[in-house]
């Protein structure tokens, strides 16, 4: 690399080492590289909040590219373009100075453009004797060649992102609306149920979504939504299934329950088709394990157990269930109870059950105890943990609202 290849701003404007870094690369442009200058402006344009740019800031980006000559950027080429700010002024609509000079700052911070300077700031050319350009003084447009191909794939990050954001928009507002239409045709034909609970955490996740929602507020929603949504259904085809073998007998005496502790969790039994991977002592036939939640979601429900992750942190399932076992250690259950459950719901459905243990630590007498309970219910298809996430999710949603 020649040391010309690196310059200084003029006057006041700060020198920086990304600056300098981006000089270097774009001096080191692949020999013969070309690309469409206009379909590289496409790309940065469709890419601008990933670059931190403005409508404006492209708007300054097209004036500048309407300034080189050729509709391709070559590596060989004179790619600095030399404009006065009038000029510029004038093929950006008319942008006001002080907005044209914020924006071409915005753009050499973006790393789209790369000022070179003359001795006294002025942009121009200097041209040999047969007329041809020697050396300008201007904007230099390499960074555009050097990052066509990053540009590129920004962009379509962008599109695909765009893309499953409406998707997963649609996927929420179909949601919404069959846990809004079950609910109501639960509560009008009179089924059993704390349908008040339920609603009431319906209308938490609803008042939940921003007013801008970004893909992964939509997805956070979206999976609690269809949570809810399945144990609405488990609760009702609880009931259908009663009625048709002729059991209907007192649901109440069907929750999840622990004569040592409250039962603060359940809304209603699960669907028998929803429990651990185990039969028990019987003929029935062994079933598959329940789903795991999104990790994300029991982070919400149960931030405690957090802090006995590496760090203070949990990032993955292989480190929630290395917290588990430091928790279960700590709440005094003991290492068969918890393989126990970890044989029948699925070691990262028993984690979960830990941290959700963890999170009512106060309200149980026997947490080893409570867990054995648990992992036989969930082996006879009587417990999921679904309604516990939903309780202590809206439990969260309700003290941070208080705070608020």
């Amino acid at each position: 690399m020649q040391i010309g290849n690196v310059t200084t701003p003029f006057g006041r404007r700060p020198m920086t080492l990304s600056l300098v870094k981006r000089q270097i690369e774009a001096s080191e442009i692949k020999p013969g590289k070309t690309a469409d200058k206009w379909k590289v402006f496409r790309d940065a344009s469709e890419a601008r909040e990933l670059l931190g740019l403005q409508d404006r800031s492209l708007a300054v980006l097209d004036a500048l590219l309407s300034f080189y000559p050729d509709n391709e950027l070559r590596q060989n080429a004179q790619l600095i373009v030399f404009p006065s700010n009038a000029q510029l002024t004038l093929r950006a609509h008319g942008i006001a100075g002080a907005t044209l000079r914020r924006h071409l700052a915005l753009l050499v911070e973006a790393g789209l453009i790369v000022r070179k300077d003359s001795a006294n700031g002025k942009r121009y050319a200097r041209k040999d004797k047969a007329g041809a350009i020697d050396s300008a003084f201007g904007f230099d447009l390499s960074p555009l060649l050097m990052r066509v191909d990053e540009l590129a794939m920004m962009a379509q990050q962008v599109v695909a992102d765009r893309f499953a954001l409406r998707r997963a928009k649609e996927n929420l507002t179909i949601c919404r609306r069959d846990v809004r239409k079950l609910i109501s045709a639960a509560i009008e034909e009179g089924a059993s149920g704390n349908w008040e609970s339920i609603e009431a955490i319906y209308i938490g996740l609803v008042g939940r979504i921003p007013r801008s929602p970004t893909l992964s507020d939509v997805n956070l929603i979206l999976d609690e939504m269809e949570l809810l949504q399945q144990e609405i259904i488990n609760i009702l085809e609880m009931q259908e299934n009663d009625e048709n073998i002729g059991t209907n007998g007192d649901h109440g005496e069907q929750h999840i329950q622990n004569s040592n502790t409250e039962s603060c969790y359940e809304f209603e039994p699960s669907s028998r088709n929803e429990q651990g991977g185990k039969a028990v002592d019987d003929d029935r036939p062994k079933r598959e394990p329940v789903r795991n939640f999104p990790l994300g979601m029991v982070m919400r429900a149960c931030p405690q157990i957090a802090m006995y992750g590496p760090g203070g942190t949990i990032g993955s399932w292989r480190e929630m269930m290395g917290a588990a076992v430091v928790a279960r250690s700590m709440l005094g259950v003991s290492p068969s109870a918890y393989q126990d459950a970890c044989d029948v719901m699925g070691p990262e459905n028993a984690a979960t059950a830990i941290a959700c243990i963890l999170e009512r630590a106060g309200h149980i007498n026997s947490p080893g105890g409570y867990l054995r309970d648990l992992t036989r219910k969930a082996a006879r298809g009587e417990f999921s943990l679904g309604p516990m996430l939903m309780a202590l999710l809206s439990a969260a949603g309700d003290n941070g609202r208080k705070a608020g």
